[in-house]
């Protein structure tokens, strides 16, 4: 937590480092300069004013934590335009006559987050297909995480994203966590338990606690409670698993993991992996749902076949996507990895938290396609 809160003032300091940074590159345009003259006091008024202005616009339209990132994307491709521009005013010994670097780094940086706007509020599929020795079915999971509902789509949004899991006929469906949020409405909280209950499976749909789904700021901020988000998900026949096990198929165990948070920041305890797989046939394949991808020695150590999770948002903003990693909170951001005989997936999510611009990765979901090795 420690860490996080280091993260925090870290950014907040970038955040006016880069208000001033931008404020005097901004100062660097020919129309700016013809405007205030010879006086840098006026100078620093306007630059600083609009850019100040426009930050304090974002807030108010989108929020703090999408305005910081906007300002730090401006100043990344300002210091990046600023520097090929002076490498290549160097090379050809003549100085520009205009301030190029600056209408490129506008034009970068709204292109960035323009991107990043797009790939964060439309959804792909992405497919994995993992074999086993083990003698199984085939299984076709549909998995996903962080849909956060409320922050880029509300409960029609989530019924679209649903009808087009539905389209790989899923056996089985799995929701790693965080499909909640402080900012969801109970009235979307109970349509989108709906829509998931009426997906058709052979196995069910089966759905994990993330640490956004009990929300961090009581029942009263958003009008429910986990107790009551729980009742909404089983009386639409979504099975909660809260350190509990069910198998499937008869060949493939589904073990679904209260989240790290309890631990963490509840003060509460969830079972570790050998108390969960100590009584579990070996024979079967094993897979876990767990929210935050931050057990994976244990896991490999439990011999589990696969461990689906998210909570990471795959890293989202470039060049900061592996930061989770670097300080040891997460141990894959994203994608798929094997370790000894253990698969992991990571998915960065249907949605995300507060930041509604995903420069690193894409809103996803995943097909994942398990079959015995020939």
């Amino acid at each position: 937590m420690v860490m996080w809160y280091i993260i925090m003032w870290t950014a907040l300091v970038l955040t006016g480092a880069a208000l001033v940074y931008v404020s005097n590159r901004v100062c660097q345009f020919e129309c700016v300069k013809r405007l205030t003259g010879d006086s840098e006091k006026l100078k620093s008024m306007i630059g600083g004013g609009t850019v100040f202005g426009l930050f304090a616009l974002v807030c108010i339209g989108l929020n703090f934590m999408n305005a910081i990132v906007c300002i730090i994307y401006f100043a990344l491709s300002w210091l990046i335009c600023d520097a090929v521009f002076a490498v290549v005013a160097k090379i050809r010994k003549q100085k520009f006559l205009r301030y190029y670097a600056g209408a490129a780094a506008i034009f970068l940086s709204l292109f960035a987050l323009a991107m990043g706007w797009y790939l964060d509020h439309n959804v792909w599929a992405t497919h994995y297909v993992l074999k086993t020795s083990k003698n199984v079915s085939p299984l076709r999971i549909v998995m996903f995480a962080d849909s956060h509902t409320g922050t880029t789509f509300r409960a029609d949004g989530f019924a679209r994203h649903i009808d087009a899991m539905q389209t790989y006929n899923p056996d089985v469906v799995i929701v790693a966590g965080d499909y909640v949020d402080d900012g969801t409405t109970r009235e979307d909280m109970i349509e989108t338990s709906k829509k998931l209950g009426k997906m058709q499976t052979k196995y069910g749909v089966y759905f994990v606690f993330g640490n956004h789904d009990n929300g961090y700021y009581g029942a009263a901020h958003r009008g429910f409670s986990g107790a009551e988000l729980i009742a909404e998900l089983e009386k639409n026949g979504v099975k909660v698993l809260r350190d509990e096990t069910t198998l499937i198929a008869d060949t493939y165990y589904l073990i679904g993991r209260r989240d790290a948070s309890v631990e963490r920041e509840q003060g509460g305890h969830r079972l570790n992996m050998q108390e969960l797989t100590q009584d579990l046939e070996t024979d079967k394949y094993m897979i876990v749902a767990d929210h935050q991808p931050a057990d994976y020695d244990n896991q490999t150590a439990a011999k589990v076949d696969l461990v689906l999770s998210g909570h990471t948002h795959g890293g989202q903003l470039f060049p900061f996507n592996q930061v989770g990693k670097w300080i040891g909170a997460n141990d894959l951001v994203y994608g798929h990895e094997k370790r000894q005989y253990t698969d992991f997936v990571v998915t960065s999510g249907l949605s995300n938290w507060a930041i509604k611009f995903k420069t690193g990765t894409k809103s996803e979901y995943v097909i994942i396609d398990i079959k015995k090795a020939e």
